[in-house]
């Protein structure tokens, strides 16, 4: 045998161990991912575990095979049935079943069960228990790779179910617009729940619908690990290139029920599924490799049936130890159950400039204030990137981000379709693996829309993660009422937002409050709702040119007093002001007390005021129950009763939704005169 003959085969040699390798590894890993199952349906019916448990049993090859197409530093967002995608990203069994068992050692720490599971560590972001944000936070990551100049790919698993949701749309569209490195798998195992899938879908070719967006489409025989394998290969290569997303369509069945626990034959048949056990893809795939060994085939697939005995025994062993490690682990610490809400950085006190009030200060309005803010932060921290309608070259709708497209480029100034929920669970995904988005929704009315990524997502991954994800977002806009704006221009909403915890909610009233509160935002780890009156963005007041930040949770003497508290809210501190101006000609002094943020509340700057003057009256634009108000008086009714000489008033607009024409709307919000005369009124108790 010449040289040349023998390099060649021991080429050849070399790529049929590989293949070799490649195969047990993924005989291996749906092994294991179908044993960790039935352990955990037994666990299940044992009341080891204590919440849902939604199995992957059927299913094993696709999360096999996609993520042996992935490495390591690549990322995972997946759905309520996500076992499998974990343990095939290298979650160790021990962490997923503790995880189920509530324990303190499960890989979410206890804190999410079957349908919240992170490690991201290894790459796994987190698994969600509503269906369709992991599609949008997939296509967030892949956006925060191009931004890093990173190889990095994203892959979002769903099911069926999620392909009628707007989640799918939205999250395609936007990939498909800029060409994103993200996989999307749909895991089409013909039930959502137990709607059957040609009942949910007027299109059910579901890899079909990705030429809709632009993307690469392909469907593929789930079952088979092979098949699943070589599609992610491709669509990896082509997302790494910068030839942009791929929706993979894997026809697969799940043979147990929805659930563990639930019914399974009230929407099906025992004989369709024991006809889908006999396709099962361990059992299929076994029978390729052993039949290739035992027919020496040198298409390196082939395994003796005792190497995969053996690999059965080893699984088996591994969690049989798993099971006995997360049944002795200890359960979390009670005193744990508030950690990680919010992140420890803006803990840190941080010293406010001080401004004199003179004629050498700098006026500017606070519009040019924010955006000194933000221009500033953007140019020191290149992972900032800001989000929304016209944003880019035309500079905002309030000039939020004028010159700063000519600046910064496309890529850090992204001009987005009419897709709110779309593009805030974009903006969530990208914060998860370290970007630093601003979403600018010009209108808190527009956000609505994406309501639940804030409230279910963004606010709760730094906690459900325990501490391990940040979620380093701003999202800012327009509220309140003015210019004849109607019903959906008009809201603020910031009562509702601080109700959530794990969410940050800033409500400057002065230029230089949002100059050094946006700042704050922008260096931080929290989500922060930035909430800006538009009655007050043409108002000018005292801004240093350098950089400063105000602490959140610290509320603003805005005029000193001695006879009347008034803790006005937003654009109600200055028209509180102007009340306390002309009160103080009567001999009524005022002071007003501008809380700054909902969320945190500087109750104790309240507290102190009212321990000076007795009285409190709280101002709010916004409807009257369950606002902040009732939040404020109850606080200082617990706190202060000793220190009131009166009981505590509210002043709010009315329980109304906000209406055209200028009489109408004038009437259903506070004015100077409403706060002068309630003022005279509290004095007089």
């Amino acid at each position: 045998m010449d040289q040349t003959n023998e390099v060649i085969t021991e080429s050849d040699m070399e790529v049929e161990a590989n293949l070799r390798d490649d195969s047990t590894s993924l005989y291996r890993t749906m092994a294991l991912i179908r044993r960790c199952e039935e352990r955990l349906a037994k666990s299940h019916q044992l009341g080891l575990i204590h919440g849902a448990c939604h199995t992957y049993v059927g299913q094993e090859a696709i999360a096999a095979g996609v993520c042996a197409a992935l490495g390591r530093d690549d990322v995972v967002f997946s759905t309520h049935r996500g076992h499998g995608h974990a343990l095939a990203k290298g979650v160790p069994p021990r962490e997923l079943i503790a995880e189920l068992y509530g324990r303190a050692t499960g890989c979410s720490r206890g804190r999410g069960g079957s349908m919240h599971l992170f490690a991201p560590e290894i790459g796994l972001m987190g698994t969600s228990g509503i269906v369709g944000p992991c599609i949008l936070q997939a296509t967030g990551a892949g956006y925060g790779f191009k931004l890093m100049n990173s190889d990095r790919v994203a892959v979002a698993f769903f099911g069926d179910g999620a392909v009628n949701n707007g989640a799918f749309h939205e999250g395609l569209n936007l990939a498909g617009i800029w060409k994103l490195p993200v996989l999307f798998i749909c895991e089409n195992n013909r039930f959502a729940t137990e709607v059957p899938f040609d009942q949910a879908a007027g299109n059910p070719d579901v890899a079909g619908r990705a030429s809709c967006y632009g993307i690469a489409g392909i469907v593929v025989d789930g079952n088979d690990v092979l098949a699943v394998r070589e599609a992610a290969y491709e669509a990896v290569r082509r997302a790494r290139s910068g030839g942009g997303a791929t929706l993979i369509e894997c026809l697969t069945y799940r043979t147990r029920p929805h659930a563990e626990g639930m019914g399974d034959f009230t929407y099906r048949t025992r004989d369709e599924v024991e006809a889908w056990k006999r396709r099962c893809p361990i059992r299929t795939f076994r029978d390729k490799l052993t039949s290739a060994s035992d027919h020496n085939g040198d298409n390196g697939l082939a395994v003796s049936k005792r190497e995969l005995d053996s690999i059965d025994d080893e699984v088996e062993r591994l969690v049989d130890e798993s099971h006995r490690f997360a049944e002795a682990s200890a359960w979390p610490e009670p005193e744990s159950a508030t950690t990680h809400v919010f992140s420890e950085d803006l803990a840190k006190p941080i010293r406010e400039p001080v401004i004199a009030a003179n004629s050498e200060s700098r006026e500017i309005t606070y519009m040019k204030a924010t955006w000194e803010a933000l221009a500033g932060e953007m140019a020191a921290n290149p992972r900032i990137f800001v989000l929304g309608e016209g944003i880019g070259a035309r500079g905002g709708n309030f000039q939020t981000t004028v010159g700063l497209f000519e600046q910064f480029g496309a890529m850090r100034l992204r001009d987005t379709p009419i897709s709110e929920r779309g593009f805030v669970g974009l903006a969530c995904g990208a914060a998860m693996i370290g970007a630093r988005p601003v979403v600018d929704f010009m209108f808190a009315d527009f956000v609505l829309d994406a309501v639940g990524e804030i409230v279910n997502q963004i606010a709760k991954i730094q906690y459900m993660s325990s501490g391990r994800i940040q979620m380093p977002i701003v999202l800012r806009g327009c509220i309140g009422v003015g210019h004849s704006a109607a019903t959906h221009h008009s809201g603020s909403y910031y009562a509702m937002y601080g109700s959530f915890p794990g969410l940050r909610v800033v409500v400057p009233s002065t230029p230089f409050d949002a100059k050094g509160l946006l700042t704050h935002a922008l260096r931080g780890s929290d989500p922060v709702l930035f909430l800006e009156p538009r009655e007050l963005l043409t108002t000018k007041g005292f801004v240093p040119e350098e950089s400063y930040e105000i602490e959140f949770g610290r509320a603003r003497i805005a005029r000193e007093g001695d006879h009347v508290t008034a803790a006005a809210i937003a654009r109600m501190a200055p028209v509180t002001v102007e009340a306390a101006g002309i009160l103080a000609r009567e001999g009524i002094s005022v002071e007003v007390v501008d809380p700054r943020t909902i969320a945190p509340l500087d109750a104790d700057t309240i507290l102190q005021s009212v321990q000076k003057t007795g009285r409190l009256i709280i101002v709010d634009e916004t409807f009257g129950p369950f606002g902040v108000g009732a939040e404020i008086a109850a606080q200082i009714a617990d706190l202060g009763f000793d220190d009131l000489d009166a009981p505590v008033k509210r002043i709010n607009g009315a329980f109304s939704p906000t209406p055209y024409s200028p009489t109408l709307e004038r009437a259903v919000v506070p004015k100077v005169d409403d706060v002068v005369r309630a003022i005279r009124d509290l004095v007089q108790e």
